[in-house]
C-alpha cells in the first residue's frame, strides 16, 4: 500500500472543521473508520480518504498522489482554528482475509475486508481490481475524476456521504441530486469480450455512451449514460453490454 499516505490533523477543532468539510459525519469515525470525500463548491470531486478516530487526532487516510493537493486545499479552510495536519510515517495495509490485531473493517462494504496503520505493510494478495470490478468500487485516477458527481459514483451505496450531517463543501449541489433529480449516468459494471484499454470510448452505434474504466477479466467498470447503453455496445474492438449500474 505504498500508494497511500497517513496524516495526523490534531487540535481542539479537528472535527468541528472537518464536519463543515467533508461528505461524511465525523461522529462515523470515533472509535472507528469513516469514508468519504472533499468536493468542490459545484459538487465535484476533489479527494476521497478514509478517517480514523482516535484519542487525540483523527487519521487521514488519502491516496499519495492527490495527498499534498489535499492537504493544501483543507489547509486554506483551517483560517483561526485550532488544527494541524502533519504526516505521519504510518503504512496503510489492507486485505481481505484473516484480519491482523488492530485492523478496521473497510466501511464502503463488507467484501473490502479490513484497512490496518502500522510501522510495516500486512498486506495479503486480494486482486483489488477483481474487488473493485465486483462490487462497484471507484478509485481516484481511475472512475474518479475532477469531473465526477459523488452520487453517479456510488458514494451513497459505500457509505461515503450523510444527507443528515448538515452543511458541508459541495451539499447543495448533491442534496439536490439526491433528492430532485434522476440520475441519468453513472458508475457501471460491464462485460467485455475482445481487449480494450481503460479510457476508450463505449459506443452505441455511432453515438458515444460512455467511457471504459478498470478491466478485470471479462468485466470492467464503466461510466456511463443508462437511456443508451442498451444491447451491445463496442469499446474499440471489444464488445461490450451493461452488467449493474451503481
Amino acid at each position: 500500500m505504498t500508494s497511500r499516505r497517513v496524516f495526523a490533523i490534531t487540535g481542539k477543532d479537528r472535527e468541528t472543521f472537518l464536519q463543515g468539510l467533508v461528505t461524511n459525519d465525523i461522529a462515523k469515525a470515533r472509535g472507528g473508520i469513516a469514508y468519504a470525500a472533499l468536493l468542490t463548491a459545484q459538487g465535484k470531486f476533489i479527494a476521497d480518504f478514509f478517517l480514523v478516530g482516535q484519542e487525540d487526532r483523527i487519521l487521514l487516510d488519502a491516496a499519495a498522489p492527490a495527498s499534498d493537493a489535499l492537504v493544501q486545499r483543507l489547509s486554506m479552510y483551517r483560517l483561526r482554528a485550532d488544527v494541524q495536519i502533519t504526516p505521519t510515517d504510518l503504512v496503510v495495509s489492507r486485505g481481505t482475509g484473516p484480519a491482523p490485531e488492530g485492523a478496521l473493517p473497510d466501511p464502503r462494504d463488507p467484501a473490502l475486508g479490513w484497512r490496518a496503520y502500522g510501522a510495516s505493510d500486512v498486506s495479503d494478495a486480494t486482486d483489488w481490481d477483481a474487488q473493485r470490478v465486483e462490487h462497484l468500487v471507484p478509485e481516484a485516477g481511475a472512475e474518479l475524476t475532477g469531473e465526477s458527481y459523488i452520487l453517479e459514483m456510488g458514494f451513497e451505496r459505500l457509505r461515503g456521504v450523510d444527507f443528515r450531517k448538515g452543511c458541508y463543501v459541495g451539499q447543495e449541489v448533491t442534496a439536490r441530486m439526491k433528492h430532485k433529480t434522476e440520475l441519468r449516468k453513472g458508475l457501471a459494471r460491464v462485460r467485455i469480450e475482445g481487449e480494450a484499454a481503460p479510457g476508450t470510448p463505449i459506443m452505441a452505434g455511432e453515438k458515444e455512451v460512455g467511457t471504459l474504466h478498470t478491466v478485470s477479466g471479462g468485466r470492467a467498470l464503466a461510466y456511463l449514460r443508462f437511456d443508451r447503453a442498451e444491447g451491445e455496445m463496442q469499446a474499440g474492438k471489444a464488445t461490450v453490454t451493461l452488467d449493474q449500474a451503481r
